[in-house]
């Protein structure tokens, strides 16, 4: 399935934990600095330096860029270290997150209540995510270096429905999945 953004309701409803997707368009980076920042600014009832609403953002630091390239190797990390500021995101609109890892039970029914998703981005082949990035330009928090937000631009950019709006985990299925199957031998 392909998925454009900015994301809509509508895109959400339509998709199932393991769904495989690719994305199409403007995504932002952010990490843990970059978060308890945007987050602050929507404590001080401040604009953020990008309008979430509809929008994905990658968990990755890129490494920097060889000579003719746009960007280095662009993999994600660990989801949980955001876990702490993710509903105050989605309470403004954010509609997608993409990283590795579980996410908290109280992100999960934060993402039912704002109909947000989570998806899994591949660890330790950031160097094949990073063909899928198109255009990249930082625009805020340069002092943080590779943590800056920086927007995407993303042309089939591989990811996996790991939380979908209904609550479902890919991880515990899977889990259950498994156990069911050795149960069987």
């Amino acid at each position: 399935m392909e998925l454009t953004t900015p994301l809509t309701e509508e895109d959400l409803e339509q998709l199932h934990i393991g769904d495989s997707v690719f994305i199409n368009g403007v995504i932002y980076t952010a990490r843990d600095t970059a978060h308890k920042r945007l987050v602050a600014l929507i404590e001080e009832d401040k604009e953020l330096p990008f309008d979430i609403q509809g929008q994905i953002i990658y968990y990755v630091g890129p490494a920097p860029a060889k000579p003719g390239q746009i960007i280095g190797s662009a993999g994600p990390t660990t989801s949980g270290r955001m876990d702490v500021y993710s509903p105050a995101l989605m309470a403004k609109g954010l509609k997608g997150m993409i990283g590795k890892g579980n996410r908290s039970q109280r992100v999960i029914e934060a993402m039912k209540s704002y109909k947000c998703v989570y998806f899994g981005a591949t660890g330790g082949v950031g160097a094949l995510l990073a063909r899928a990035i198109k255009k990249v330009r930082i625009i805020a928090y340069e002092d943080i270096g590779t943590e800056a937000i920086r927007q995407l631009v993303v042309k089939n950019f591989p990811v996996i429905v790991i939380n979908d709006i209904y609550g479902n985990d890919l991880y515990k299925e899977g889990v259950k999945k498994y156990q069911k199957i050795e149960n069987i031998k």
